[in-house]
C-alpha cells in the first residue's frame, strides 16, 4: 500500500478506531501535545492575556486621570491669569477716563496755553506753529482750502482745510492743532486722501503737530503711518 492510500485509510478508519479504543486516543494526544496546548494551558494563557489587558487598561485610565488633573490645573491657572488681565484692563480703562477727562479740561482751558504760546484762538495757534516751522526749518507752510463736493471727508459737501509743505519736491501734508483726539486723526487722514485723490499725487509724509495728543489718537496715528510731534521744535528734519 502506498503512502497516499495509507493516509486515506487512516482518515477513514481513525474516527471509529478512536471511539472503540480509548488508549489509542490517549496515545494520539500524547503525540500531539508538544504541538498543541491542552485545554488547561490554553485557558491559563487566555487568563494571563486578559489580566495583562486589564492592567494595561487600568494604567491607561490612571494616565488619563493624571492628564485630566493637569488640564484642570492648567485651566485654573488660566482663569486666575485672566482675572488679573481683566483687573489690569479695568485699571487701564479708569486711567484712560482720567486722561480723557483731563484732556477735555485742558481743551476747555486752552487759553492757559497762552502763557507759553501767546495764543487766544485755534487759528492763532496754527499760525504760530506754521511760523515756527518756517523760521526754524526754512519751509513754507501753505494753507489749502478746497470744497469737497462729494462729501468724501465729512459725509456731506463741505469745505476742507489743510496745511501742506513742499520741500525738495517732497509733499508733506500736516495738521497743526492745539489738541488732537482719535476722531481728529481719522478726519485728518480722510482730508489727506481727499487731497491726494483730487491732485493725483501721493503725499510723501503725513504729520501732526500738537502739544496735546490723546493716547488713543497716538495709537491710531501709528497704525496709519502718521508721524506725530508734541511741539513744532521737535521736527528735526522734514
Amino acid at each position: 500500500m502506498d503512502t497516499t492510500a495509507l493516509k486515506e485509510t487512516i482518515k477513514k478508519e481513525l474516527p471509529e478506531l478512536l471511539r472503540d479504543d480509548p488508549s489509542l486516543s490517549d496515545y494520539i494526544l500524547r503525540l500531539t501535545r508538544e504541538v498543541y496546548a491542552d485545554k488547561d494551558e490554553t485557558q491559563k494563557s487566555v487568563s494571563e492575556i486578559l489580566d495583562e489587558m486589564r492592567r494595561d487598561r487600568e494604567e491607561n485610565a490612571r494616565k488619563w486621570d493624571e492628564q485630566n488633573r493637569k488640564w484642570h490645573e492648567y485651566n485654573r491657572q488660566l482663569d486666575k491669569q485672566s482675572k488679573k488681565w481683566d483687573e489690569q484692563d479695568r485699571k487701564w480703562d479708569e486711567n484712560q477716563k482720567v486722561i480723557v477727562a483731563l484732556s477735555k479740561k485742558i481743551d476747555r482751558s486752552i487759553g492757559a496755553l497762552g502763557a507759553r504760546w501767546g495764543l487766544r484762538s485755534e487759528k492763532a495757534f496754527r499760525d504760530a506753529l506754521a511760523g515756527i516751522l518756517e523760521e526754524n526749518f526754512g519751509v513754507e507752510v501753505i494753507n489749502i482750502t478746497e470744497f469737497d463736493d462729494a462729501g468724501e471727508v465729512f459725509g456731506k459737501p463741505d469745505q476742507i482745510e489743510l496745511d501742506i509743505i513742499i520741500k525738495n519736491d517732497l509733499l508733506i501734508i500736516c495738521e497743526l492743532k492745539s489738541s488732537m483726539s482719535k476722531s481728529d486723526i481719522y478726519t485728518f487722514e480722510r482730508k489727506a486722501r481727499f487731497y491726494e485723490k483730487r491732485h493725483q499725487r501721493k503725499a510723501d509724509k503725513l504729520i501732526v503737530i500738537s502739544p496735546m495728543i490723546d493716547a488713543r489718537a497716538e495709537k491710531i496715528a501709528r497704525k496709519m503711518n502718521i508721524v506725530t510731534y508734541g511741539d513744532s521744535i521737535e521736527v528735526e528734519q522734514l
